[in-house]
C-alpha cells in the first residue's frame, strides 16, 4: 500500500505486496481485450522456486511498491538492476515460506483474518468502510488487502510451527537475564543493520570476500554515505528495503551478537564488523531510550518475553537461509 498507511498487524506487516492478478487458466484469448492479451504475452518468468514461478508482472507490481515505501520513508532507492535483485529475493524467500505453509495444510481461519483487517483499518484511524474507499482512491481494492493480510498471517503461524514452537525458556536463564540487565533493563534503542551474508559452510575465499565488502561498506559510512541508502543497496537482511531499519528494542531483545556491543555505541554511531554464522553485520545506534527502573514484580515476565523474542530473531535469519539453501532456485532476470 501507500506509504501513508501504517499496517501493522502486532508484527510488522513490512510489505503489503500486490502481484498482478492471475489469468485463469481455461480462459481463451479472445475473452480479452487486445491490449490485453498483448500484456499477458509480453509477461515472462523471471524466477522458478520449486514447482511454482514468478512472473515479471508480480515483479513489477512490487518493485512499484517498494519504490513507493522508500520514498515514503527519505530513503534514496538503489540502482535498478540492485533493486529488481532486492525484491525479488524477497518474493523468492516468500514464495519458499508459502509453499512450506501449503505442504503443512496451514490455514487463516475466516474470523481471524476478519479481525486483523479490522486491525489494521484502526492503526490508521479508520473504520472498515472508510478503509475500503481509501484503498479504491489509492487504485487498490479492500479485497487485494484482505489476501495480503492472509499471507502474512500465514507466514507468521509457519514461523510460529517451525521457529517459535522449537523454543524453550528455563527459569535459570530468567534468573541470569535478570542479573546481567540490571539497571539497563529499561533501555530501549533503536538500530540500523546491514548484513553481508554467508551461505552455510563457507569457503576461505568466500569468506575473504564478504569480509572485503563489509570493510568497503564501512569506510563509505565513516566517510559520511548515508546508512539506510547503503542498507537498500547492499544488505541480505531482511530489513533491507526498509533501509536496515530493525526498529525499537528493548535491551533484553537485542541478538546476542549486539548485546556487547550497542550499548557502547553513541548515538548515531556504527559499530565495526561483527561476525556470526549468518555473516557479517553493521550495527548503528540510531536512538536510544529509558534507564528508568521499572516495577520489581513485572520484571520476571518481562524478562522471560524478552528472552524469547531475542532466541526467535536469531533463529529466524538461520531457519530462512535454510530452506532458502534447500530449494530449487532458478533466476532469469
Amino acid at each position: 500500500m501507500r506509504s501513508r498507511f501504517s499496517a501493522t498487524l502486532g508484527v510488522a506487516l513490512s510489505l503489503l505486496a500486490l502481484p498482478a492478478a492471475v489469468q485463469a487458466q481455461s480462459a481463451s484469448l479472445g475473452d480479452f481485450p487486445a491490449q490485453s492479451v498483448e500484456r499477458q504475452a509480453l509477461d515472462r518468468i523471471v524466477a522458478v522456486v520449486n514447482q511454482g514461478a514468478i512472473m515479471d508482472s508480480e515483479l513489477e507490481a512490487r518493485l512499484a511498491q517498494v519504490r513507493g515505501q522508500l520514498a515514503g520513508r527519505g530513503i534514496q532507492a538503489p540502482g535498478e538492476a540492485a533493486l529488481r535483485e532486492q525484491v525479488l529475493e524477497r518474493m523468492i524467500v516468500e514464495e519458499i515460506q508459502l509453499q512450506r505453509a501449503e505442504e503443512a495444510n496451514l490455514s487463516v481461519d475466516e474470523t481471524e483474518l476478519n479481525r486483523a483487517v479490522r486491525s489494521v483499518a484502526q492503526s490508521n484511524g479508520m473504520g472498515l468502510e472508510q478503509f475500503a474507499d481509501a484503498l479504491e482512491a489509492d487504485g487498490l481494492s479492500l479485497a487485494q488487502v484482505r489476501e495480503d493480510i492472509r499471507r502474512e498471517l500465514l507466514l507468521r503461524e509457519l514461523v510460529q510451527r517451525e521457529v517459535a514452537s522449537r523454543i524453550t525458556i528455563s527459569e535459570r536463564e530468567v534468573d541470569r537475564f535478570l542479573e546481567q540487565q540490571g539497571e539497563a533493563g529499561d533501555v530501549r534503542y533503536r538500530l540500523g543493520h546491514i548484513l553481508v551474508a554467508l551461505p552455510q559452510s563457507p569457503s576461505s575465499d568466500r569468506v575473504q570476500a564478504a569480509q572485503r565488502e563489509v570493510r568497503r561498506l564501512a569506510e563509505e559510512l565513516a566517510g559520511g554515505a548515508d546508512f539506510a541508502a547503503l542498507a537498500a543497496a547492499h544488505s541480505d537482511g531482511g530489513q533491507a528495503l526498509e533501509g536496515g531499519d530493525l526498529g525499537w528494542r528493548a535491551a533484553g531483545e537485542l541478538p546476542s551478537l549486539f548485546v556487547d556491543v550497542v550499548p557502547g555505541l553513541a548515538v548515531g554511531e556504527v559499530s565495526e564488523p561483527l561476525r556470526s554464522p549468518s555473516g557479517f553485520h553493521l550495527v548503528k545506534l540510531v536512538e536510544r531510550q529509558g534507564g528508568q527502573g521499572m516495577a520489581a514484580e513485572a520484571q520476571r515476565q518481562q524478562a522471560r518475553e524478552r528472552l524469547f523474542q531475542r532466541k526467535v530473531n536469531e533463529e529466524i535469519e538461520t531457519w530462512l537461509q535454510e530452506i532458502r539453501g534447500q530449494a530449487f532456485v532458478d533466476v532469469r532476470l
